[in-house]
C-alpha cells in the first residue's frame, strides 16, 4: 500500500515537473539565456518554453530568435514575448504582429516591439514608421 503511494506520487512528481507554459520573468534578477544582460525592460522581454517543459528567458525578442537560430524549431512548445502596450504581459508570438521602428527602441538595439493585434501594430506604424512582421516574415527577417 505504501509503495503504491510512494510511486503514484512519484509518477505525479515527474508530470507536473514536465507541465508546458510559461512563467513569470523575474525583471531585475534574471538574466538573458542568449546574452547574459539582466532583463529589465517590461515591454519587449520574450519567453520560450520547450516541449518537456524548460523555460528561457530573454531581454529582447530579438535575443529569443537568434539563441533558437541553434535550435530545432520543434522542440519548442511556446513562443511568447511581451506585449509593448501592456508591459509584462506575455503573449503569443506566433500571432502576434510585430514592428521594427527606430522611433520605439528595444534593448539589443533591434528597435522591434510586438503587439497582440495587427490593428495595434498599425496604429503604431503610422506614429512612428517602421516595417510590420508577421512572425513567420520575422523569422526570415533575422535570417538575412
Amino acid at each position: 500500500m505504501i509503495n503504491k503511494f510512494i510511486l503514484g506520487s512519484f509518477v505525479l512528481l515527474i508530470f507536473v515537473s514536465c507541465e508546458v507554459r510559461p512563467k513569470p520573468i523575474d525583471y531585475g534578477s534574471e538574466g538573458c539565456h542568449f546574452c547574459s544582460m539582466t532583463i529589465v525592460d517590461r515591454q519587449h522581454a520574450a519567453q520560450f518554453v520547450t516541449r518537456k517543459g524548460k523555460v528561457y528567458s530573454f531581454d529582447a525578442i530579438e535575443c529569443m530568435i537568434n539563441y533558437t537560430k541553434e535550435l530545432a524549431m520543434e522542440d519548442i512548445q511556446l513562443f511568447l514575448c511581451n506585449h509593448y502596450t501592456s508591459p509584462e504581459e506575455l503573449i503569443d508570438a506566433t500571432k502576434a504582429t510585430f514592428l521594427i521602428s527606430e522611433r520605439i527602441p528595444s534593448p539589443m538595439g533591434a528597435n522591434l516591439t510586438a503587439f497582440e493585434t495587427q490593428e495595434l501594430a498599425k496604429n503604431f506604424q503610422s506614429e512612428n514608421k517602421g516595417e510590420l512582421y508577421s512572425w513567420d516574415a520575422l523569422l526570415v527577417h533575422f535570417k538575412e
